[in-house]
């Protein structure tokens, strides 16, 4: 249980140093404004349904998941 609970902690430092440094980087991802994705402007009404970058972010993290804790 306990080296379980440590591999979860690493990860999970591991992608905050991650997510930091491209916060400080000021590095952009098309995500969110990738063809597919919903956005409707009317005058006094903005819908958006960002249907294609939900897709492609689950099967990135599908694809990390199975690697992580592949038995």
């Amino acid at each position: 249980m306990e080296r379980y609970f440590g591999k979860v902690l690493i990860i999970l430092g591991v992608l905050f140093i991650t997510i930091g440094y491209i916060l400080y980087k000021g590095i952009k991802f098309p995500i969110g404004k990738l063809p597919g994705d919903i956005f409707i402007k009317r005058e006094n009404f903005v819908f958006y349904f960002p249907l294609v970058s939900s897709i492609l972010i689950s099967i990135i993290l599908t694809i990390i998941f199975s690697l992580l804790w592949r038995r």
